[in-house]
């Protein structure tokens, strides 16, 4: 009874220490750009750029895939900001 427990113990240690270096090992910083074009877009959900509402445009706009003019419901001058975002901040390789 207290061999299996003592094996139990130092298994649970060994796997927690396995995955604890993993999680530091593999770290992949997350790209925050699709939620802050979301926020810079109208957030009207219409569709009309061809997408399914504004967080797929975001999402297309942080990949690269997306055209901000193709948003009908927003402003030339949120457009524009919206470009110069994406000029200062391009996606990382």
């Amino acid at each position: 009874m207290i061999k299996a427990l003592f094996l139990m113990l130092v298994l649970g240690a060994l796997v927690g220490a396995v995955l604890g270096f993993a999680s530091i090992k593999f770290h992949v910083e997350p790209d925050h750009r699709a939620e802050e074009l979301l926020a810079m877009l109208p957030g009207y959900n219409c569709g009309g750029c061809g997408y399914p509402g504004c967080s797929g445009m975001a999402s297309a706009l942080a990949d690269g895939d997306g055209d901000v003019d193709k948003c009908k419901p927003s402003k030339a001058e949120a457009k524009a900001a919206i470009k110069q975002y994406l000029k200062d901040h391009p996606k990382e390789a």
